[in-house]
């Protein structure tokens, strides 16, 4: 019996089974499937042949699969049919022996073809590692498939856990206003606006539209229910939190969504978008929201609704809507029945903010992962389903093409079907889930902390740059087996995501039992390498991701080299008046963000003249 909210077992135990979608509706779809291994087969001869060198694009790597399958299949075919024909004229002439082999090879051959029909990509080609700019499914958000990056290197100032300089989650070691402007730009350029204001409201009407809402931007009462990651202020019962104080006082080391980040985000959706403070409530479902939280947002935004797991000290207690939530694997019937948080269920729009880290069972804790905490319990809090049984790790469930709770929360009507926005913060970062601080090493961070913040309205892309992020800085726990937090297949959940309608693990995701089949719920590819960092938008060779770079740090230094002077200007000059998505368009020349090269970026240059930077 689950003792915080007993009637929800027996609602669960008494439920009837859901009806199942109705498969048969595709029957006559499958003759599809050699008709495009037919196509692929064309489209592959007419572009290699001309060009050998163009079997390495990506959209020749796609079609090789099916082309090849195609092929396999017709030899099968045509062999059945002769065979076939053969053993009926050799019947007829009493040659009973001769067609009695013939018939045999018609029916091998027959078995083989039905064996090797043409399978689709999600099968042919996402049970194994996805090689770079290799994009799958359907991008989404105002500017398709774009991840904003922004980094300032100002933004944090801390020497470390162990140099006996306090907490990483500090004022002094936060300057809010530059945390401030990485909200802003994020915002900014995600919606591709030049103000604040003008963003959300893109933002917001990109997802009405979508959501059969009409062309409308944000109307006061429709609320929205921030997800932050608060994993070190989770309630384990351990005394962590002073339950009379609502002080912090173990574990504060360890790294969650920075409370700075945090309120950046409260000011941009009160100031700049103009929602009223009692729509919003934010937290963590299985957390405390304690101190160093409360006072500098509390002291802002008294009105919001701050949620917490035992709702203590002016926090607003966490509580159980009856929106179902179900998980999708096969033969899974737990002895509770999950639940959607009430305010996530009232929320009209939903924003999953996670932190940037690599995890020791998922590979990654970012967006995806982050819904784990989403629901009222621990993951594995006993009588309920067990989510840590499907990550990737070895004791878990490795290898591609498996089923994955995250996709089943991204395909969930009231997670990912309300997703607004993602953010992933990434002031401090970490090489797993219970992490300090952790600095990175790769360029451009070189040792200092990665002081970033991701933003998408995609939620398959943006896990997707973060997940090469990850990789790129410890890849020891992706590349190294011997490594103990060593995890295959850590991209598996966004392949599945992806190709939710038809995904590698031939998992119906149904997390509503609506019994509708969903469409893509995202694009996900790799980078092409850790040094230019550029996906397939980026190139100009897909519709996969489109990162967009903002290095907020030494403004004017247009080649990173330390000082602003003619070398600058040159590169400046030779991008002069592109915008992005042209050709010669470069990001480090468009110093104010806009997306355009102008005298703008000129005026930024020139009040920097002759600086040099430490």
């Amino acid at each position: 019996m689950n003792g915080s909210h007993p009637t929800h077992e027996t609602v669960a135990s008494t439920c009837p089974k859901a009806p199942q979608p109705d498969r048969g509706r595709w029957s006559g779809a499958v003759w599809l499937v050699p008709i495009v291994g037919l196509a692929s087969l064309i489209w592959f001869l007419v572009r290699v042949i001309p060009k050998p060198s163009r079997a390495t694009y990506p959209c020749q790597r796609m079609a090789f699969p099916m082309a090849s399958g195609f092929v396999i299949w017709l030899m099968g075919l045509v062999t059945t049919v002769g065979a076939y024909r053969t053993a009926k004229a050799l019947s007829r002439r009493r040659w009973t022996r001769v067609a009695a082999v013939c018939a045999v090879i018609a029916a091998a051959a027959g078995l083989h073809t039905v064996f090797n029909m043409p399978v689709e990509p999600a099968q042919a080609a996402y049970n194994v590692p996805q090689t770079a700019n290799t994009p799958i499914g359907i991008a989404r958000g105002v500017a398709p498939g774009r991840v904003v990056w922004i980094r300032d290197a100002d933004a944090t100032d801390f020497l470390g856990a162990y140099q006996g300089d306090g907490y990483w989650w500090e004022a002094r070691h936060n300057d809010q206003a530059a945390v401030d402007n990485m909200m802003s730009l994020a915002i900014r350029g995600v919606a591709g606006t030049t103000t604040d204001e003008a963003a959300w409201d893109a933002i917001f009407r990109h997802f009405n539209q979508t959501h059969g809402r009409g062309d409308v931007g944000y109307t006061a009462g429709d609320k929205i229910n921030i997800k932050l990651n608060l994993v070190a202020q989770a309630d384990h019962n351990d005394g962590r939190v002073n339950l009379t104080t609502y002080v912090q006082t173990k574990y504060q080391e360890n790294v969650s969504v920075s409370p700075w980040m945090a309120l950046a985000l409260l000011r941009q959706l009160v100031y700049k978008a103009g929602v009223p403070q009692e729509d919003i409530s934010i937290g963590d479902a299985m957390c405390f929201w304690p101190a160093q939280y409360w006072d500098p947002c509390h002291g802002e935004f008294p009105n919001v609704v701050y949620l917490d797991r035992r709702g203590l000290c002016g926090r607003t207690a966490v509580a159980y809507s009856d929106h179902r939530f179900y998980w999708s694997k096969t033969g899974v019937n737990p002895r509770n029945q999950d639940y959607v948080p009430l305010h996530n269920a009232q929320a009209t729009y939903f924003i999953n903010f996670a932190n940037l880290k690599a995890h020791e069972g998922g590979g990654i804790t970012l967006c995806g992962k982050n819904y784990y905490g989403a629901l009222i319990r621990t993951p594995s809090t006993y009588g309920y389903y067990e989510l840590h049984g499907d990550l990737p790790f070895n004791s878990g469930s490795p290898g591609f093409g498996r089923y994955r709770t995250m996709t089943d929360f991204i395909a969930h009507p009231d997670f990912g079907g309300k997703g607004l926005l993602y953010l992933i913060d990434g002031l401090w970062g970490g090489n797993d889930a219970g992490t300090r601080p952790t600095r990175w090493y790769m360029p451009p961070f070189n040792g200092d902390w990665p002081s970033s913040l991701l933003a998408s309205m995609d939620p398959v892309a943006i896990d997707s740059v973060g997940l090469d992020a990850c990789k790129a800085e410890v890849a020891g726990v992706y590349l190294n087996p011997t490594h103990y937090k060593y995890v295959t297949a850590p991209d598996d959940y966004l392949h599945e995501a992806a190709l939710v309608e038809n995904p590698p693990s031939g998992t119906f995701y149904d997390p509503d039992r609506s019994g509708v089949v969903r469409a893509s719920l995202g694009v996900h590819e790799h980078w092409n390498n850790n040094t230019d960092r550029q996906y397939t938008r980026n190139l100009g060779t897909g519709e996969g991701i489109e990162l967009l770079w903002y290095d907020v740090g030494d403004p004017g230094d247009v080649n990173r080299d330390g000082q602003v002077n003619a070398v600058d200007l040159l590169m400046m000059a030779h991008a002069w008046t592109t915008s992005r998505g042209q050709p010669g368009f470069v990001q480090n020349v468009d110093l104010n963000f806009d997306g355009m090269v102008n005298v703008l970026d000129l005026l930024e240059l020139a009040k920097n003249w002759n600086v040099v930077y430490p």
